[in-house]
């Protein structure tokens, strides 16, 4: 899986219940005591898109084939992970390996489920978990940045780059800010930013795991959350994992009524998957056909040889142009014949940008 979540947060808050019920497997062990998931379990999810299943159904497509997002559910940090502590060396390299951080926060009050604090607060268990991949990037690069300005001074260009953004990040994480407030001044040092992997450059989504009675509106607790991810620009999903662990046992057929019961429209785990799509500046192409109407992932201002090369990589070598629909002239045309006929079918060349919800088809040199 090319882009993955990483489900983290502290001990028995719910991750693996959510990663299970994300899966809908039994991979990961949920039990209420620290550390039940040692090794990360990794797993791919069907990203939910509705517009795909209404392409199919125009293109009388033989066969749906839904992108994926991949999540890992990671054990459970402790505060002094960063030194060490409970599986602290684990879980850093764990979450390194991913592209983005989603943090599971405890948002339910019960004496029966241990809190590893002693309490209730999900924001402070976020500060808890930030403070310890601050502390971990700052070990990093401590050790780092004066090996890389020694590099620089002796006329190293690369160095330099690095050097220069790395070094704002330091000052950052010094004065205990996340890494992902440095500014880089040119692709260069943003390019050299996201290879040295800092933990507190991962872009976080914060899920909300409250009482059955608050999955729809949410609590006190999730209100807190919510306005702490505003303030630092992160995103914030209200769930019930207990909830979502029951839809994932049920036939399809009795989950729209359960939810319903409930005052949901959807499941959470179905904005969970969406939240984390967005965070991560991903879009969505299609390619239709008789024989599969198929979604890919794409990073957002791909370019429409790159996106060929998704599907494979002898396309994007040979790419000659784009045969390109917009998602609402497919649907409003019903189909490739009706875009075409209204005018709506257009040739792009090697500079064009994809779209989220462009239909696609690729020509390419023999």
């Amino acid at each position: 899986m090319p882009v993955t979540c990483g489900i983290v947060g502290l001990p028995n808050v719910g991750k693996s219940t959510l990663f299970n019920a994300l899966t809908q497997t039994a991979a990961a062990a949920a039990a209420n005591y620290p550390f039940c998931t040692i090794e990360p379990n990794v797993g791919a999810v069907p990203v939910p898109d509705p517009r795909l299943h209404r392409l199919a159904a125009i293109g009388k497509s033989a066969k749906v084939i839904e992108t994926q997002l991949g999540f890992t559910d990671i054990a459970g940090l402790v505060r002094g992970a960063s030194k060490g502590e409970g599986l602290g060396n684990q879980f850093l390299a764990n979450i390194r390996e991913t592209d983005a951080i989603v943090h599971v926060l405890r948002c339910f009050e019960d004496d029966d489920v241990t809190h590893v604090e002693g309490r209730v607060d999900p924001v402070a268990d976020a500060e808890t978990v930030e403070t310890e991949l601050m502390l971990a990037d700052l070990e990093s690069l401590e050790k780092r940045v004066p090996a890389l300005t020694k590099k620089a001074q002796q006329g190293d260009k690369d160095a330099k780059v690095q050097a220069s953004i790395l070094t704002q990040a330091l000052d950052l994480l010094r004065e205990g800010k996340p890494a992902r407030l440095a500014e880089p001044k040119d692709e260069e040092e943003a390019r050299a930013l996201r290879l040295a992997q800092l933990l507190t450059t991962k872009p976080v989504l914060y899920v909300c795991n409250v009482e059955e009675a608050s999955a729809a509106s949410g609590n006190a607790h999730s209100a807190a959350v919510a306005a702490m991810a505003e303030k630092i620009g992160a995103g914030h999903v209200i769930v019930s994992a207990a909830i979502e662990a029951e839809v994932a046992t049920m036939e399809p057929g009795d989950r729209t009524e359960y939810l319903e019961s409930l005052g949901l429209s959807e499941t959470g785990l179905a904005r969970v998957v969406r939240a984390a799509y967005a965070l991560l500046g991903l879009h969505t192409f299609f390619t239709v056909g008789p024989k599969e109407a198929r979604a890919w992932t794409i990073k957002k201002g791909t370019k429409a040889p790159q996106a060929a090369g998704e599907i494979h990589g002898d396309f994007e070598k040979k790419f000659i142009r784009a045969e390109t629909i917009a998602y609402d002239d497919f649907i409003a045309h019903n189909g490739e014949a009706g875009a075409k006929e209204h005018g709506r079918l257009r040739a792009e060349g090697k500079d064009y940008v994809v779209h989220d919800g462009d239909v696609l088809h690729f020509l390419t040199n023999a």
